[in-house]
């Protein structure tokens, strides 16, 4: 008997290394006694095998495992077994969530490892065994499991159950670094080559992975739901946007919708490999497209303008676009304002806003409405230029002096700038008083400085009105600046009506003298009084030429100058003195000279 416990004890000692028969069915053995009658350790070996083979039995059968501990390399799964299975953490992909204590998986068992441990399969297809397997799977197209083992030149060496080639640009791999390591791992592949006789064997792994991938994008399409806030992963970008990975399928992120102000170029905001929150903002189900935006999780600016800006307001802003009706100018991020074309200038007409402004253009402008509803301001730029018009009303007056270029020509007149924004019209009347003119051009010119007098001011019509002619002497003037009240004078008695005379001191030249009561008692109208045949056309030069000269009265022609014993009559020339004259209304009175 001692000799029989002597051999059970070096027989048993380095038989299994499997866990469950340590624990259940060794350690009994080692202390066989001569009590146990009929035992031996044949039949303690026997027992074993059964369990291992029932064990054996469960390989390639899909069994629910629940995740007990895992760390850098390996997850381990309790199956039901007295010892617990392994999975490599590569086995698991990187897009997926990390696996976690208290997971559950459906696995499949491969065999013991050398440590004791169940090695299992997430794949649900077993590892072929014989060539028929094989030549199934390769008649049916389905798809079987396989360990790489090496990479050898143009691809990898496979176990499927015989060594398969995988060639490098079906492997999945993006470069020789990728593919070392898929070494060691197991993989899922489909057969694309199959001679028994050569035993030549051909996989395919990225028709497998394409497909995988193309399920998994189906499924993520179909559980996108507009509205949603998801994270992604900036993959590219593009003039006009970014496209986001959201996990196995792309939405385009527009360059409109990343932000509320305006962006020049994606790159400004986003980088590839970031990592954004975004909501979906449209799906396409026919072109499998998915609109997203950044800017939409963000307030909205509108939604605080009317706190921040009010009518009258001057902001500073940046030209962001032109049109053909005017500028939008950005006051603050995602608020643009409009200063329309007639809201550009004061002193001229604006035809297109890049005659004042260019995008990028820095510019001060003052608010002159607000529409929070409509979601509109309205700027303008002139009037942050101060109101010309304000201090035009405070230097210029009537009767002074202006000058300045012509500007506009029309039918009726000539307009002159004498301030920036400050215009005044010259009408074609007021342009000269030596001839009749057909139009203004016949006088002036576009771009001619001129000097005017103001003879009107209307501030609330904003017009001014101006004359050239004023400031050019005339015979008038010169004539009130050459003479002075009491001197002697000779003219011409035009006519007379109510004890009036109207009478000709010269060429232009006119006056008025109220007749002594003895003239106006038998009052002849001026069609009854008789004509004196004088030469009228050179009477004025004359008479002109008498007040220059200060020649005396007696060197007259007789025939025309009337005794001052006679009654004064139309026609008549006679001797007065200057009674009053008023240089500012241009006007004189005279005294019969008795």
């Amino acid at each position: 008997m001692s000799e029989f416990s002597s051999t059970s004890t070096t027989d048993v000692t380095p038989l299994p290394s499997d866990p469950e028969t340590v624990t259940g069915h060794v350690a009994p053995a080692a202390v066989v006694t001569e009590e146990e009658e009929g035992e031996s350790f044949s039949d303690i070996f026997s027992a074993y095998q059964r369990t291992s083979d029932r064990r054996s039995g469960e390989e390639g059968r899909q069994i629910r495992g629940t995740v007990v501990a895992v760390n850098a390399e390996s997850v381990f799964v309790d199956i039901g077994f007295k010892s617990e299975g392994i999975l490599p953490l590569t086995a698991f992909p990187a897009a997926n969530e990390p696996v976690k204590q208290g997971d559950t998986l459906m696995v499949s068992v491969k065999g013991r490892d050398p440590d004791g441990y169940y090695g299992l399969s997430l794949f649900r297809v077993a590892q072929p065994k014989d060539w028929s397997s094989l030549q199934a799977a390769f008649a049916d197209g389905t798809n079987i499991v396989g360990t790489v083992t090496a990479v050898v030149k143009g691809g990898l060496h496979v176990d499927v159950g015989v060594r398969a080639f995988l060639p490098a640009s079906r492997s999945g791999a993006r470069d020789a670094a990728e593919m070392e390591k898929l070494v060691g791992q197991e993989i899922l592949c489909r057969i694309t080559k199959l001679d028994v006789v050569e035993e030549d064997v051909v996989i395919d792994r990225r028709v497998v992975t394409e497909e995988e991938a193309l399920k998994g994008r189906d499924l993520r399409f179909a559980a996108m739901q507009e509205g949603a806030i998801v994270d992604g992963t900036v993959r590219s970008l593009a003039d006009y946007g970014a496209f986001i990975d959201l996990g196995g399928i792309d939405g385009l992120l527009h360059v409109s919708d990343m932000a509320w102000s305006r962006i020049g170029n994606p790159s400004d905001v986003l980088e590839v490999g970031q990592t954004v929150q975004v909501k979906v903002l449209k799906i396409d189900p026919e072109s499998r497209r998915i609109s997203l935006g950044l800017k939409q999780l963000q307030p909205h600016p509108w939604d605080d303008v009317a706190e921040k800006f009010a009518v009258g307001d001057r902001v500073r802003g940046t030209v962001t676009r032109t049109a053909e009706f005017g500028a939008f100018v950005e006051i603050a991020p995602g608020i643009e304002g409009l200063v329309h074309l007639s809201e550009m200038s004061w002193s001229k007409r604006i035809h297109k806003a890049t005659e004042v402004l260019n995008v990028g253009d820095t510019v001060d402008a003052l608010i002159l409405a607000i529409g929070v509803e409509d979601r509109r301001i309205s700027l303008g730029l002139k009037q942050a230029l101060g109101d010309p018009w304000v201090e035009a009303a405070e230097r210029i007056k009537v009767g002074s002096v202006v000058e300045g270029p012509v500007v506009t020509i029309m039918k009726f007149g000539a307009f002159v700038q004498i301030a920036e924004g400050v215009q005044g019209l010259v009408h074609i009347s007021e342009i000269t008083a030596e001839r009749r003119l057909n139009h203004p051009s016949d006088v002036l010119r576009v771009g001619e400085v001129v000097k005017a007098q103001v003879l009107e001011i209307d501030k609330e019509k904003r017009q001014l009105r101006l004359s050239i002619k004023q400031l050019v002497p005339t015979s008038l003037d010169e004539f009130l600046e050459e003479h002075k009240t009491g001197d002697p004078v000779t003219g011409r008695v035009v006519s007379i009506e109510n004890g009036v005379a109207r009478v000709e001191l010269g060429e232009g030249i006119i006056a008025q003298c109220v007749l002594p009561t003895l003239a106006s008692d038998t009052p002849e109208t001026p069609a009854a009084q008789p004509t004196v045949p004088v030469d009228l056309s050179a009477f004025s030069s004359m008479l002109k030429s008498k007040w220059k000269s200060g020649d005396s009265p007696a060197v007259l022609n007789p025939s025309t100058e009337t005794k001052k014993s006679e009654a004064i009559k139309a026609g008549q020339v006679r001797s007065f003195v200057l009674g009053k004259i008023d240089p500012t209304e241009k006007s004189i009175e005279l005294v019969l000279d008795k």
